[in-house]
């Protein structure tokens, strides 16, 4: 509507040393995409919070930005919420951590590169170094949906110097539950393929095409496998959670995997989680990849701890609800601001 009072968009790139010689090949310079609330060009002094807004799985930077037929962009998200009085004006940064594989984690892994080092040191800086940012921790946020959601939750319990608070949505925890149902068709498939590598021969030729209908489960656990339990001396440098001639899980690769995993890592981090001025966690309680039982499961374990956090459910699935930040961005700004 014509008079109203717009943020401005802006796409910035950021050259990785923390990505150089990555085993995947991925490329080091990489898109930023910043937003800059209403009125950031006519007062030369203020400074802002951030919120890094962080991408799901197989998500690139500029996702978040694009319109659909349902919904809103995120700046004309972050637009609305300042001009209806429920967010301060913000600066949000969203740096693409895509990997070749669909994702990164967010995790310094030997199997898909230093993910965690490029966001907390790179991202951060660059950040701070290109706009008027509060540069500190106390007004500083991280955010993000599904895998994305992880990362808040990771890169938070890890940084307490970097990040103030965080937002989870539906991210991955209680690893039990939110991917061993993908593990049997990820295994059928890359057995009936010949092996992992095979597969990957025959994805990478697929998925500018037509992936199948098992490539989802199978692409997704691969990857979290090259997050989570790289080895070198394994098939592509990824040990898989489970063995290929039968499918049966391996105890010594799921445990290289829960000590991702933020329902157990809480408590190894629990020190650092106190020291945040906001956790937010929330999911759908018709989440298809069992999430719900994942933030149960951790909100749960930070009550035990006595970390103080807010924790939601609420009627949907996992897709589709970036409406959602209309509930976590106001909350960090009450954090962070």
């Amino acid at each position: 509507m014509a008079g109203r009072a717009t943020g401005s968009l802006i796409r910035d790139q950021i050259v990785s040393k923390a990505l150089a010689g990555n085993p995947l090949g991925d490329p080091t310079e990489r898109d930023l995409y910043v937003y800059l609330p209403p009125g950031y060009a006519d007062s030369k002094r203020q400074r802002y919070p951030v919120v890094l807004i962080i991408a799901g799985f197989t998500g690139i930077a500029e996702h978040a930005w694009q319109r659909g037929y349902i919904g809103e962009a995120l700046h004309e998200r972050m637009d609305r919420l300042i001009r209806q009085g429920k967010c301060p004006p913000m600066i949000l940064a969203a740096p693409d951590c895509v990997t070749a594989l669909g994702g990164s984690q967010f995790v310094n892994s030997a199997g898909t590169g230093d993910y965690e080092t490029f966001v907390t040191d790179e991202v951060v800086a660059h950040v701070d170094a290109g706009y008027r940012t509060k540069a500190s921790a106390r007004h500083r946020a991280i955010c993000g949906k599904s895998s994305g959601g992880y990362g808040a939750l990771w890169l938070g319990m890890r940084h307490p110097k970097v990040f103030g608070a965080l937002a989870s949505h539906s991210g991955d925890a209680y690893f039990e539950y939110c991917y061993a149902t993908g593990f049997v068709p990820a295994w059928w498939a890359i057995q009936s393929a010949g092996g992992l590598e095979k597969w990957l021969r025959g994805w990478k030729k697929r998925r500018l095409r037509k992936p199948r209908s098992d490539d989802v489960h199978t692409i997704n656990t691969i990857a979290m496998a090259a997050c989570y339990s790289p080895d070198a001396n394994e098939p592509a440098g990824i040990a898989l959670p489970f063995q290929l001639d039968t499918g049966e899980l391996r105890p010594e690769v799921m445990r290289r995997w829960r000590r991702y995993d933020p329902a157990v890592a809480c408590k190894r981090y629990a020190k650092n989680l106190r020291k945040l001025r906001g956790i937010f966690i929330d999911c759908g309680f018709r989440d298809e990849w069992a999430l719900q039982v994942g933030a149960r499961v951790l909100s749960k374990r930070l009550n035990q701890l006595g970390i103080d956090h807010i924790h939601e459910e609420f009627d949907d699935n996992h897709r589709s609800i970036s409406y959602r930040y209309d509930r976590s961005l106001p909350q960090l700004a009450k954090w962070i601001a």
